[in-house]
């Protein structure tokens, strides 16, 4: 089975990250085949320095290899160094509706703590589609907080499909039982 996890590279950290992505990514490569991004351009969509997204992209190469992720068992990468997710992105906006990008709760969370809210933040879950439809994904393991966005994933691969041919798989949403929403040591 495949599946597709992104991770980004900006913010610390923690035990959470590893317990609720990390761990699996590595359990992952037993039988599976796991894809897994340094999603630096999602990255971009609020405000960041440059040299510091740089930095934070190799200490987080670093980490997933450390944590026992093997490059000769998985695909791992850096999403900005492969523009076919940018112009899949494009493709996939013309079949993604205004309405439904702006229902999704992550944007109007984020949007409320920002001053400049960019387009980048607006269409964030079509680029986060075309990451995972790029690689004919089976399933798609996130937390509570990003369902939502695999379901619009699902939605978009359905419209292009049915607009255009079977072109992509339509990925599961991968809810795992330990660690989908760790937020303190106490849980």
């Amino acid at each position: 089975m495949r599946i597709f996890s992104g991770i980004q590279p900006t913010g610390a950290k923690h035990l959470g990250n590893y317990i609720g992505a990390i761990r699996q990514y590595v359990a992952s490569q037993e039988g599976g085949d796991p894809v897994i991004c340094i999603v630096d351009l999602h990255s971009i969509t609020v405000a960041y320095d440059p040299e510091d997204l740089r930095e934070s992209t190799l200490s987080l190469a670093a980490l997933l290899v450390a944590s026992g992720l093997d490059p000769d068992r998985c695909t791992l990468f850096v999403q900005s160094h492969n523009t076919d997710h940018a112009q899949a992105a494009w493709l996939l906006s013309v079949v993604s509706s205004f309405g439904e990008l702006r229902r999704m709760t992550q944007f109007k969370d984020k949007a409320e703590q920002q001053e400049f809210i960019s387009v980048g933040l607006f269409t964030y879950p079509v680029l986060q589609a075309a990451d995972i439809l790029l690689y004919q994904t089976d399933a798609v393991p996130v937390g509570e907080d990003q369902r939502q966005h695999v379901e619009l994933t699902r939605d978009i691969a359905e419209r292009f499909n049915s607009r255009f041919g079977e072109t992509f798989v339509v990925p599961e949403v991968l809810i795992p039982k330990l660690g989908a929403k760790v937020t303190d040591l106490q849980e």
